[in-house]
């Protein structure tokens, strides 16, 4: 069967000034789409669209706080006035929380929700209407495992993990009417500034059998490449290292 091809479609990446976020906006531009990179860090951002360019392909950035509304809409009306819409959207502004219930603030609880669940509504709902009129749209909401299987010191992160399975899911179920994919991508440990801090040091990370974001990026560009009438809803991806459950 034919896979679909990627080549011109335009590709929305939140969180792309580092770890996976980074890493799939390079695999979609080798694919020859067409990237809007936003995430906080705007000279980060400008490298990364100076090394798509570098190799080819095209790409805008828009700096901003994802879970800002006004931040959606901005990107998406550059992407609108500079490539004719979005048709990808890869929802993967995240933040990462490894510590126990009690040494976790009501401080930190918000601003992990905001970043990780909040930042994957406001953008869904300024992609959504165009791709319901044109009736095509694929969504990527990057959970984690910790969104499947709750585990000691996560309590906080996997409950902000489990809403966005939880929303991409019912979304899915919402939109496929309208020929809309929508896809809960949920990956093991990945070897990213994300994984640093938060009760997790550079040191351990580096040293781990943690999957390359390059690697993780693979597996989302895959999914996106499924025919029209395939839907991947739910993605699983782990290093060799790391146990099942």
């Amino acid at each position: 069967m034919k896979m679909r091809e990627l080549r011109g479609l335009t590709a929305v990446v939140t969180g792309a000034s580092s770890g996976l976020g980074w890493a799939t906006a390079l695999a979609m531009a080798g694919e020859g789409m067409r990237l809007v990179v936003t995430a906080r860090r705007e000279e980060r951002l400008r490298e990364l669209v100076a090394e798509i360019e570098r190799a080819g392909g095209e790409a805008e950035w828009v700096a901003g706080d994802a879970g800002e509304e006004a931040t959606a809409r901005a990107v998406v009306e550059v992407a609108e006035e500079r490539f004719g819409g979005v048709e990808v959207l890869v929802a993967n502004a995240g933040m990462g929380n490894y510590k126990k219930l009690v040494e976790t603030s009501v401080e930190e609880y918000d601003e992990l929700m905001r970043v990780n669940m909040r930042s994957s509504f406001v953008f869904a709902r300024a992609v959504v209407e165009g791709m319901m009129r044109r009736r095509s749209g694929t969504m990527v909401f990057v959970s984690s495992v910790a969104g499947l299987a709750g585990a000691a010191n996560e309590a906080v992160y996997a409950a902000t993990k489990f809403a966005q399975v939880g929303f991409a899911q019912s979304l899915g179920e919402e939109l496929r009417g309208y020929g809309v994919k929508v896809l809960a991508f949920c990956p093991g440990g990945m070897k990213s500034e994300f994984a640093v801090g938060r009760g997790r040091t550079a040191e351990g990370v580096a040293g781990s059998r943690m999957m390359e974001a390059a690697e993780a990026a693979e597996a989302i560009v895959f999914a996106c490449r499924q025919p029209k009438n395939v839907r991947v809803t739910q993605m699983v991806v782990r290093h060799m290292g790391e146990p099942f459950g």
